[in-house]
Parts: C-alpha cells; sequence; structure tokens
C-alpha cells in the first residue's frame, strides 16, 4: 500500500493529500529516511511524521486496505 494511503486508511494524517503533500515536503520518514508518498509500507516499518510542532513515530502492525475508526488503531503502534 502506498505510504500516503497508509497515513489516510490508519487515522495517522486525516486526509490523503494532505499525507501526499507532507511527504513532498520531506515531513515524512520511513526508517530514518525521507520517504515519497509512493513508498510501498511494509509490517514493521517505523514512520515519523513532523506536522508542525508535532513530532510522532509509528511502528507498522498491520497494512489492509479499509479500516473502521475502531480497528485503525490496531495498525500501528505509537513509539
Amino acid at each position: 500500500m502506498r505510504l500516503d494511503k497508509y497515513l489516510k486508511v490508519s487515522r495517522i494524517i486525516k486526509r490523503r493529500t494532505v499525507a501526499n503533500e507532507a511527504c513532498d515536503a520531506g515531513r515524512v520518514e520511513v526508517n530514518g529516511k525521507p520517504a515519497r508518498a509512493s513508498y510501498d509500507v511494509k509490517i514493521g516499518d517505523k514512520i515519523k511524521v513532523s506536522l508542525g510542532q508535532n513530532e510522532r513515530t509509528y511502528e507498522v502492525l498491520e497494512v489492509c486496505e479499509h479500516a473502521l475508526k475502531e480497528d485503525a488503531l490496531k495498525m500501528y503502534k505509537t513509539l
């Protein structure tokens, strides 16, 4: 799954266009390297998102195309 879509489906970022713009601006890193929106997310990846003053790191636990609000929290773990 593409990184921008993963960020939206997991509800880390609310809109896919915002996720895409954050990737283009270099505010999203995967495993310590800046990642493009087209990066293919895999289980075990560590995603670091920097938006404004907030900087958070997540570990990918599950990759699924669709997720309900309750299931979205099971897709990642906050580090």
